[in-house]
C-alpha cells in the first residue's frame, strides 16, 4: 500500500514559518512548494523580469539546469547530444526567473553537414520555433472558446455538425472524445495526407472518412486525426479558418505578436531551422511547419502548424493561470479554464487529459507534476508545463529534429526544466529545526542512518516527510537489529489532517504537496537496532524528491533520537542537510 494523498496535522500547518518571501509580496506562498495555491492567480497578474532570490527561490538548481542545457547541445557528448539549440524560460507568481537562449538556431545545410562556422545562427531569447503539437492547445482553446459562445457542445456528437463525419461507423463520436483522444480514431492519416491527395479538399474528406480502430469512448490513444477532425468542426461552427479564429481569440487579444500559421518572410531571420526532409522532398525547413500532414494543409491544421517564442507562450500560460485573461483581456471565462484542467480522462489511469491539455505526465513534468499540472510536447522538441498549485511554468523551446529527426529523445530536457523550477522553490519543515532532502538520478538509492539506538522496550518512531516523486520511487524506514548487516521494512501510519488513515512500508507519489506525520513502533532488540531513511528511485523518471524533519526516537520516555539536538546522530549518504 502506498498512501499519496494525505495532508500534515491542522497544528503543524499553524507551526509552518513564514519564509521566503518577495521583498514585493507578503503573501505566505512566494517561493514555497509546500504551500500550494487553490484556485487562479490574480487577474492582474502581469509578467515582470527578475531573479529567482527576487521571487523567494533558490537560484542553485536554475543555474545547474542552465549548464546541463549546454552540454545537450554538444555534439561531443554522443547520445547526450539531444537538439543544436533552445530557448527556454521560467517563471514563478508572475516573475520570470530565467530567460534564456543557448546552441544554434541554424546550423546544417543539409542531413550530414554543417554549415560553414561563420553561417551558424546562434538560438536566442525571441527566436522563433515550430511548435508541433503544441498548436494542439490552440486549437483546443478555440473550440473551449466556441462552447463559451454557445456553437458547440461537448457532448454533441461531431456528426451533428458535419453530417458526412458519420460515415465509416463514426457517427457516435464526441466532440469531448476528440478534445480527450478517446474518439477510436487512430494515430494518424494512413496514407500521408501530403502523398495520396491531390489537393486540400481531398485532404479534409479523407479526414472524415477516416475509419475508427477502436470504439468510441474505450481507449485512449493519442491522434492527430482528433484534432484535425476539429479543425473542420470549429470552421463549420463559425465560418472561418482555424488560423483566423486564433488570431482572433487568442493571439490578437494576447498581443502575441510572434505567434501564428505560416510565418512571414520578413520574421525568418529569427525562426528556427528544423529538418532537411528527402520525403517529401522539400530540403531544409525553416518557416516552413515541419509536419507533413500539416503541410499539406496549407500550413494550418489543427494538430500542428503554429510558431512561437517563449515570450509570447508564457503570456499564454499566464493567462491560463489568471483565470483566462492577461493584461485587461479575457479569452475564457475561469468556468472554461476549469475545463481545460479538468481530468476528462479518468477511465484511463496514466492518461489525464482536459480539454486538449495534458495533465500529471511525470516524463515531461518533472517535479511540478500534479493532477492539477497541465501542459504539452511537441515532435519538434518543444514543452510547456504550466503548475497552478505553485503558480508557475516552464517553457523549453528547441529544434531538436535539425537537421534530422533520427535524434534521441529530448524528454530529459523537457523534464529537468520542470524538475529545476520545482526544486527552486523551497520545502521548509513546520517549526523549523534540521531537514534533509534527497533527490538522484534513476536507479539509485540515498539512505540516512541512525547510530545505534539501545531499545529496551517499544520504541516510537515519529518523524515528518514531504514526498514527491514516481510511485515507483520510494521513501521507506528501514530497521536493522545485526548491526546494519540486514534491513527489514518497519510497518509505518500515516497522520492525515485529524487522525490516522491507515499502515504502509513506503511512500510515494506527487498528489499532495503536503508534510505528512509519520509513526512507526518498534519491538524491543538485545542488540538494540539501526535505522535508516531510505529513498530508492527506478530508472525511470523522478519527481522533485524528498524532505525529511523532526526525525525522533522515543523509548520508555527516554528520548534516543532527536534530530533537532543530537548533531552526530545521522550518517547521510544521499541526503543533503538543509538550513534555515
Amino acid at each position: 500500500m502506498r498512501i499519496q494523498a494525505l495532508a500534515v496535522p491542522v497544528a503543524l500547518v499553524m507551526a509552518l514559518t513564514v519564509t521566503g518571501t518577495s521583498s514585493a509580496s507578503l503573501d505566505v506562498h512566494n517561493g514555497r512548494f509546500d504551500q500550494p495555491r487553490y484556485g487562479f492567480a490574480p487577474p492582474d497578474t502581469a509578467l515582470r523580469p527578475g531573479s529567482p532570490d527576487s521571487a523567494g527561490l533558490d537560484p542553485g538548481p536554475i543555474d545547474a539546469y542552465l549548464e546541463r542545457l549546454a552540454r545537450w547541445e554538444d555534439p561531443a557528448n554522443g547520445a547526450g547530444y539531444l537538439f543544436p539549440g533552445a530557448t527556454a524560460l521560467m517563471a514563478h507568481d508572475g516573475v520570470v526567473v530565467s530567460r534564456s537562449a543557448s546552441g544554434y538556431a541554424v546550423k546544417y545545410a543539409d542531413a550530414n553537414t554543417e554549415l560553414p562556422r561563420d553561417q551558424w545562427i546562434p538560438a536566442r531569447t525571441d527566436t522563433i520555433y515550430d511548435l508541433a503539437s503544441l498548436s494542439k492547445l490552440f486549437t483546443s482553446i478555440v473550440a473551449v472558446q466556441q462552447i463559451e459562445a454557445g456553437r458547440l457542445d461537448l457532448d454533441a456528437t461531431v456528426a451533428s455538425y458535419i453530417p458526412e463525419f458519420a460515415v465509416n461507423d463514426k457517427a457516435k463520436i464526441t466532440v469531448e472524445q476528440l478534445l480527450t483522444h478517446t474518439s477510436g480514431l487512430p494515430a494518424d492519416p494512413s496514407p500521408p495526407l501530403w502523398q495520396a491527395y491531390p489537393d486540400i479538399a481531398s485532404r479534409e474528406k479523407a479526414i472524415l472518412d477516416t475509419k475508427p480502430i477502436n470504439p468510441a469512448g474505450t481507449t485512449y490513444l493519442y491522434s492527430d486525426l482528433n484534432m484535425l477532425s476539429m479543425q473542420l468542426v470549429l470552421r463549420r461552427v463559425t465560418g472561418e479558418p482555424l488560423d483566423a479564429l486564433v488570431r482572433k481569440g487568442i493571439t490578437g487579444p494576447l498581443h502575441m505578436v510572434d505567434t501564428g500559421y505560416n510565418p512571414p518572410p520578413e520574421k525568418l531571420t529569427r525562426i528556427a531551422a528544423t529538418e532537411y526532409q528527402v520525403t517529401p522532398a522539400r530540403g531544409m525547413l525553416r518557416g516552413s511547419v515541419h509536419d507533413e500532414n500539416a503541410w499539406a494543409m496549407g500550413g494550418v491544421a489543427g494538430h500542428a502548424g503554429v510558431f512561437s517564442t517563449v515570450d509570447d507562450l508564457a503570456v499564454l500560460a499566464q493567462a491560463i493561470l489568471n483565470g483566462g485573461t492577461y493584461g485587461g483581456n479575457r479569452i475564457l471565462s475561469e468556468q472554461s479554464v476549469r475545463l481545460l484542467e479538468t481530468n476528462f480522462n479518468q477511465n484511463f489511469p496514466g492518461d489525464a487529459h482536459g480539454l486538449g491539455f495534458e495533465l500529471d505526465q511525470i516524463w515531461y513534468m518533472g517535479g511540478l507534476s500534479s493532477p492539477s499540472t497541465v501542459g504539452h510536447t511537441g515532435y519538434t522538441g518543444t514543452s510547456i508545463v504550466i503548475d497552478p498549485q505553485s503558480r508557475s511554468f516552464a517553457i523549453l523551446l528547441t529544434n531538436r529534429v535539425h537537421p534530422t529527426r533520427n535524434t534521441p529523445s529530448t524528454n530529459p530536457a523537457r523534464e529537468t526544466i520542470a524538475t529545476a523550477l520545482a526544486q527552486s522553490m523551497h520545502v521548509l519543515p513546520p517549526g523549523g529545526g534540521r531537514s534533509w532532502f534527497a533527490s538522484q538520478p534513476g536507479g539509485t538509492t540515498s539512505t540516512l542512518t541512525s547510530i545505534p539506538l539501545p531499545t529496551h522496550g517499544v520504541a516510537e518512531v515519529s518523524f515528518l516527510a514531504f514526498v514527491n516523486t514516481e510511485p515507483t520511487d520510494v521513501l521507506a524506514l528501514q530497521e536493522s537489529t545485526d548491526g546494519g548487516s540486514t534491513w527489514q521494512p518497519a510497518a509505518l501510519t500515516v497522520q492525515g489532517p485529524a487522525a490516522p488513515v491507515g499502515t504502509t512500508t513506503t511512500l510515494s507519489g506527487q498528489a499532495t504537496r503536503a508534510w505528512w506525520f509519520v509513526r512507526a513502533t518498534l519491538a524491543a532488540a538485545p542488540a538494540g537496532v539501526v535505522l535508516r531513511w531510505s529513498y530508492a528511485t527506478d530508472p525511470l523518471y523522478e519527481g522533485r524528491g524528498v524532505n525529511l524533519a523532526h526525525l525522533r526516537v522515543a523509548d520508555s520516555g527516554s528520548i534516543l533520537l532527536d534530530s533537532d539536538r543530537d548533531e552526530a546522530s545521522l550518517t547521510s549518504a544521499g541526503w543533503r542537510e538543509l538550513t534555515g
